[in-house]
């Protein structure tokens, strides 16, 4: 069920957020397509499978939409291992799916879900909706704009956040975004992927992607086998 929002941020801001994101992704698409039409190859020919990866997220106001990304992990990755955590060295994690992650290279297809007005360039990462419930109903105001690319957790920390952490930056976010604010963002998430030292936390798991408790049990699961 979509969640219930507070105050809706104003119709101009926004309008001026979403042209912001359509010139920008239209600028990316031609940036990024020949290196897309290389991967597209080498993606068919380092593993079995499909090259794009699509999974349902949480959108703007909690609607759901179906993510682009491509495909780093084994075909049927979900039902092997740690389930919807991955972490350094995990096998179900292709050959050039490592350097695609750790460049963040797997995101870019979601330059689609920017025209398709579902994401914006800048934003609170779109969760897998599953972990809806697990919102607080202040957590829920991270829904109040739309879900990015990348964005004001991701610059502080990425995967090396724990949930809490990752949701109260989130909110930082939506209580203070401007067009300036995503500027900032945009150039430092440059520095942060050519670091690339944000995929993976201390202990060499993603544990940002969901509650600290599912996180664990993801963990256990997967040192128990």
């Amino acid at each position: 069920m979509p969640a219930e929002p507070f105050a809706r941020p104003a119709r101009a801001k926004l309008l001026l957020k979403r042209t912001v994101d359509v010139v920008g992704a239209l600028v990316g698409f031609a940036l990024f397509a020949p290196l897309l039409l290389v991967l597209v190859v080498f993606i068919k020919l380092d593993s079995r499978g499909p090259v794009f990866f699509r999974q349902a997220r949480l959108g703007m106001y909690g609607h759901p939409f179906k993510i682009w990304k491509l495909r780093t992990l084994v075909v049927d990755a979900v039902k092997l291992g740690a389930g919807l955590a991955t972490y350094a060295g995990d096998p179900r994690v292709t050959c050039l799916g490592r350097m695609l992650r750790k460049y963040r290279i797997d995101e870019v297809p979601q330059l689609l879900n920017v025209l398709a007005g579902q994401m914006s360039l800048v934003g609170p990462r779109p969760l897998l909706p599953e972990f809806l419930s697990a919102y607080t109903e202040n957590e829920r105001r991270r829904l109040l704009v739309p879900p990015g690319m990348t964005g004001w957790q991701q610059v502080n920390g990425g995967s090396r956040n724990t949930w809490e952490e990752r949701i109260e930056l989130d909110l930082w976010y939506v209580d203070h975004w401007s067009v300036w604010l995503d500027l900032v963002i945009l150039l430092r998430t440059v520095w942060a992927v050519l670091k690339a030292d944000t995929v993976y936390g201390a202990d060499g798991w993603q544990r940002s992607g969901c509650p600290t408790r599912i996180a664990d049990e993801f963990k256990e699961a997967s040192l128990d086998r």
